[in-house]
């Protein structure tokens, strides 16, 4: 094992129980990663490319199965986990069109595939030899652009699906740029969200039960607009502007005439323009400190069409006992350097988080094909 010091921050770098990737190894720059005092991070697999949203599948005393969405190989991954360590890593699912969500409940695992909702029954004793997909529902229409889907169960125990605008702005009929949600079975499909041009993270509040959501601003109107937003539903079927209204405050110059922005959900939270909002959870472990609880993690994919790169990060977003943003903090960063010259260079893209029973901090990384953990150790 190696470690680095820098400053107050102490990383490691761990390989557990795989074969490590040499060529990864070299560009994981972990001296250069920034956390808060006391905290660690390490990395569990490097053995999930593309690695994109992240489920807990069956879990006890410390052993159990970490299920991974990937985007552009089209693959689904299950991590054995013993005791925070990754012992092997295996492909269930291949062929998908950009699997990239994942939700576990009562033994299945749910995988998004763009136009279908897939499951795979009694997955966590088959994970050598995994089953035929079962289709739960095909109803989502086959268009690739933010086709990618987010899922998770709620508390209601239905599953939520995020449908994006198949443009980067456009004004889509009701079937795009929202939030739904079904039972299990793909019946009884309801709209929980409107005017959400592309969902990719979602959670909810542990003290209300809440759904709260990141999404991410439109593009090409300029390096400061705009910003990606953390949204919170408070009514049934709430619209949050777009493709009319940007950041709760800034009509669209086509079609911000037609309604005006006060007619809109704002967001509570103004997370940065292009920062690529992706993953987001709430934190109710009990292993960070206490002014760590039920606050907001989000994973910054990154810009990608901004002069000078912001993003690539995880940040911390506090809330009050209101449910008001008090502060919004990095929590890692360092993947986006910047040398002397100005010269950007990236070397990793956070793209989910997932807080574990033991109360560590996951994050995924698709850009090099791995998953971090954090831990709290003075």
């Amino acid at each position: 094992m190696q470690r680095y010091k820098r400053g107050l921050l102490s990383v490691g770098l761990i390989l557990f129980g795989l074969q490590t990737n040499v060529a990864l190894a070299a560009n994981l720059q972990f001296d250069k990663l920034r956390l808060p005092p006391g905290f660690h991070i390490a990395v569990l697999t490097d053995a999930v490319p593309n690695a994109r949203q992240m489920a807990l599948g069956r879990y006890a005393d410390g052993r159990g199965v970490l299920y991974v969405g990937s985007m552009g190989v089209g693959n689904v991954y299950a991590v054995e986990l013993d005791q925070g360590r990754a012992k092997a890593v295996h492909i269930i699912a291949s062929g998908l069109p950009m699997p990239v969500g994942v939700a576990y409940r009562d033994g299945r695992l749910y995988v998004s595939a763009v136009s279908r909702i897939l499951r795979l029954d009694g997955i966590d004793d088959r994970l050598s030899d995994p089953p035929a997909p079962v289709v739960v529902t095909d109803r989502f229409l086959g268009a690739t652009h933010h086709g990618w889907k987010f899922i998770a169960f709620g508390p209601d125990g239905w599953l939520y699906v995020p449908v994006g605008a198949p443009c980067n702005i456009c004004d889509p009929d009701a079937r795009f740029a929202n939030i739904q949600r079904m039972k299990p079975d793909g019946s009884a499909v309801e709209v929980v969200a409107r005017g959400v041009r592309n969902s990719v993270g979602f959670d909810w509040n542990p003290t209300d039960h809440s759904l709260w959501f990141t999404d991410n601003g439109r593009d090409m109107i300029g390096d400061d607009l705009s910003s990606d937003e953390l949204n919170h539903v408070t009514k049934s079927s709430q619209h949050f502007g777009y493709p009319y209204c940007h950041q709760g405050d800034t009509p669209d110059p086509e079609f911000g005439s037609k309604r005006k922005c006060n007619e809109f959900g704002p967001p509570v939270a103004k997370l940065g323009p292009h920062v690529a909002a992706l993953g987001m959870r709430f934190y109710t472990g009990k292993q960070f400190p206490d002014a760590y609880r039920n606050n907001v993690f989000i994973a910054e994919h990154g810009s990608w069409n901004r002069s000078k790169k912001i993003g690539y990060r995880v940040v911390r977003v506090v809330l009050d006992r209101q449910g008001r943003v008090v502060q919004l903090e990095p929590f890692v960063d360092g993947w986006l350097q910047r040398d002397a010259g100005g010269k950007e260079s990236v070397w990793g893209r956070p793209a989910d988080v997932l807080v574990m029973p033991d109360g560590s901090l996951l994050i995924s990384d698709d850009l090099v094909g791995a998953i971090y953990r954090v831990w709290y150790a003075p």
